[in-house]
């Protein structure tokens, strides 16, 4: 890192090269008050365009780290204007066919930095092309790296077409050359001849180590796999689901549903503390690390349900006496808000991504007689616009 790039970040004033070009900060070169003050009202605009009560929103909590905190990145090959060459990085704010260059982004490790460089490099080196979306044809098509936190292990997984060929032990020794802070545990190439942008492990070949790495969060292990999902900020998502839990009193002797659970992070540290938890999440992937994860933690009493959140709950007997929800961006549908309403739990603990559909889902829950006693908004995400919350729902009477 530049001497002037650490006097920036020292002042709190981050600055990149790419700013501007690439898509994936907004607010980057503001300071983190700024930042914050920012993301606050955003939250109270929604919750105040539903009518929700404000009186209990707590206001927003810093990031426990600004910088560095990104533990995946999925990197892109293509060009920034027609006809350049290819180049890797980010796509272009605005596009979905221009990349912007991102090798001195400060929101990932650095070692993902000098991955991406050395991929850049040998790419270069071999004139390989990149994969034209319009055209569907080329070979590179991304770079998709992961860490963990706290066991300093990277994963690093190279994506083609099969459109060329690919010299696989060339590449291998030349990323394992490179000076790096952290252990590379694997590396992989996956081929995806996919017409879309969404990545389809058509073949996956292991060219060293393994296909996944070890993290801990909230005092367990899990082996995240090359396309698991995981939380990307594991310190920021720790303390929120610290926080998120807490709001219960106790859970001695209860059943906790946890839904939309991904990877049963909660699932699991709830079930250290009730008689009995139940994860439901619709990603297949996620319930089989989930379930791994359990075994792997000594843990007998939560079960893991692929499905569906509305579906499952519909066909399932066992009833809760807290639930935890966690949905994706687009929030609760009413099939399933209807459902987890009809249970009458005396809390509903909500962690949200979006504060929009938060507020949306809370003015539906007040029509079944649950009301907010507390919210609060955390910056997990420096510099962008993503906003995490979480509520606290308590039914009236």
């Amino acid at each position: 890192m530049a001497k002037a790039e650490i006097r920036d970040i020292e002042a709190g004033r981050a600055v990149c090269p790419s700013f501007g070009r690439c898509g994936g900060c907004t607010y980057l070169g503001l300071s983190e008050e700024e930042c914050l003050k920012i993301k606050e009202a955003q939250v109270l605009r929604c919750l105040e365009a539903e009518g929700v009560d404000t009186s209990v929103f707590k206001g927003i909590v810093s990031a426990p780290r600004t910088y560095r905190y990104r533990n995946k990145m999925e990197y892109t090959f293509g060009n920034e204007v027609k006809d350049g060459p290819t180049i890797l990085g980010l796509h272009a704010v605005g596009s979905f066919i221009s990349i912007a260059p991102c090798g001195e982004c400060v929101l990932v490790p650095e070692d993902f930095n000098r991955v991406l460089k050395a991929t850049q490099e040998y790419v270069s080196g071999k004139g390989y092309t990149h994969y034209h979306k319009k055209l569907h044809r080329g070979l590179m098509r991304s770079l998709i790296i992961r860490r963990g936190v706290r066991t300093g292990e990277l994963l690093i997984n190279i994506v083609t077409s099969s459109d060329g060929e690919f010299d696989e032990d060339g590449y291998k020794i030349h990323i394992m050359s490179i000076g790096l802070d952290n252990k590379i545990v694997g590396i992989l190439h996956t081929i995806n001849d996919s017409r879309s942008d969404a990545l389809v492990a058509e073949e996956v070949r292991v060219l060293c180590g393994r296909d996944w790495y070890s993290e801990e969060i909230l005092g367990l292990k899990f082996r995240v796999g090359a396309f698991s999902f995981f939380q990307t900020n594991v310190e920021a998502a720790e303390r929120l689901y610290l926080d998120a839990v807490s709001l219960i009193d106790s859970f001695e002797d209860k059943t906790v549903f946890d839904l939309y659970c991904g990877t049963g992070t909660i699932t699991q540290f709830m079930a250290g503390k009730a008689k009995k938890a139940v994860g439901v999440e619709i990603v297949e992937e996620a319930v089989r690390t989930a379930r791994d994860a359990a075994k792997l933690n000594g843990l007998d009493n939560c079960e893991f349900i692929a499905g569906d959140v509305g579906d499952v709950l519909s066909a399932l007997e066992t009833l809760p006496d807290v639930i935890v929800v966690d949905p994706p961006r687009a929030g609760i549908m009413p099939k399933a808000l209807a459902k987890i309403l009809s249970y009458g739990v005396e809390n509903i603990v909500y962690i949200s991504c979006n504060p929009k559909t938060l507020a949306s889902n809370l003015r539906a829950a007040a029509l079944a007689g649950y009301e907010p006693a507390r919210i609060r908004a955390y910056d997990n995400f420096s510099f962008t616009r993503h906003i995490e919350c979480a509520a606290l729902l308590v039914k009236k009477g």
